[in-house]
């Protein structure tokens, strides 16, 4: 077909390219549910010119009350050196990112500091002065501070410390002793709730998936995707999704699926809350085509064709006779060829997935 005008017919079937490259490339299982927690610090404001302060870890302890030294878990914080004035007014910084955590009750926290911290202060000749900041020995380990938080699985949460400056620096009289006593308040906050849903048919192995626009704008480097596995019954659970409206796509996991990839709109996440997907998401035959050239007509005559005698699925040919039929669903149809004032042809056909079936089809006058 050199000159090929394509008449398609589009059947209802939707077709979608999935954004998993920016996934994990192990998913969690629905019966792998992780909890995740990420550890932003904000501070009150002080009346100094900068505080900063070496962030070494950020540490939890679960189920565990016990003041000592044994069961803390680091959550791998950059370690790295910050001027807590920056994270005053509504800004932050963010200490860890979705580091995932056992279900249980997160005890306690803490947050360990170096020593290489030091403040800033205007002189009597209003000029700025540096000084370092001592840390008592006792809180060289890190300052604790009791949280008492239930992690139920399969969420995350928000923890927000608050470094009160003003209250954190101690003047002993001597600009050489000025010491660093971190009053901190925490708090926290479940962000997040859990996508159920079930795959139909249950014997395709599938993946389910959810992109996250994280900071609401529309660089997508800030986007990450959630995705899970379904099970040998076809169900599936994403885990530790923002509160939103998301798009729930499901692909077959074999490339080389009969099936195509569709998707569920409108999914509903609240904090806290589990959203099931009342009906199975079906998936669709991969659709297929048919094509072929009329001939036998007078050039004034356009010939038609239509499947299993629906008007409304039906195309008209080119003017050389061509014509195409895409985005069909695989199964069994009467394909008729006509045309005004000649004699329509049946065909039978049987059209599986991904085929191309080619018609050829000579008319003659009635």
């Amino acid at each position: 077909m050199s000159i090929l005008k394509k008449l398609k017919f589009i059947f209802p079937l939707l077709i979608f390219a999935f954004l998993l490259s920016c996934a994990d490339d192990e998913s969690p299982g629905i019966k792998e549910g992780q909890s995740t927690i990420s550890v932003t610090l904000v501070d009150a404001p002080g009346d100094y010119e900068a505080v900063n302060v070496e962030i070494v870890d950020v540490m939890i302890k679960m189920n565990d009350d016990n003041d000592d030294d044994n069961g803390w878990t680091s959550l791998e914080a950059n370690n790295e050196t910050v001027n807590l004035l920056d994270f005053t007014g509504g800004f932050s910084k963010v200490l860890v990112e979705r580091f995932p955590v056992p279900a249980g009750t997160l005890s306690q926290m803490r947050l360990v500091l170096g020593d290489g911290n030091t403040i800033v202060i205007k002189d009597d000749n209003d000029e700025n002065e540096t000084f370092d900041l001592k840390t008592p020995s006792g809180q060289q380990s890190g300052l604790k501070v009791k949280v008492n938080t239930t992690i139920e699985e399969g969420f995350a949460y928000d923890f927000v410390l608050d470094f009160d400056v003003e209250k954190s620096i101690v003047d002993a009289g001597d600009s050489d002793n000025i010491i660093l006593k971190p009053v901190l308040y925490v708090s926290a906050e479940v962000n997040s709730g859990i996508i159920k849903g079930t795959v139909s048919p249950n014997d395709v192995p599938s993946v389910a998936s959810v992109l996250v626009d994280d900071m609401g704008n529309e660089d997508p480097e800030d986007d990450f995707v959630i995705s899970a596995y379904t099970d040998e019954t076809g169900a599936f659970a994403l885990w530790g999704v923002p509160e939103g409206t998301y798009e729930v796509k499901v692909m077959p996991v074999d490339e080389e699926s009969d099936y195509a990839s569709t998707s569920v709109m409108d999914v509903v996440v609240t904090k806290g809350e589990i959203t099931n997907i009342a009906e199975p998401i079906e998936l669709m035959l991969q659709p297929g085509t048919i094509s072929g050239t009329i001939s036998g007509l007078a050039n004034d005559i356009i010939g038609t064709v239509s499947l299993n005698d629906n008007a409304s699925a039906s195309v008209e040919a080119n003017a050389a006779g061509e014509y195409e039929i895409n985005g069909i669903v695989p199964g069994d149809y009467t394909v008729t060829i006509s045309a005004e004032g000649y004699v329509s042809q049946d065909f039978t056909i049987t059209l599986g997935p991904e085929e191309e079936e080619i018609i050829d089809a000579t008319l003659v006058l009635e």
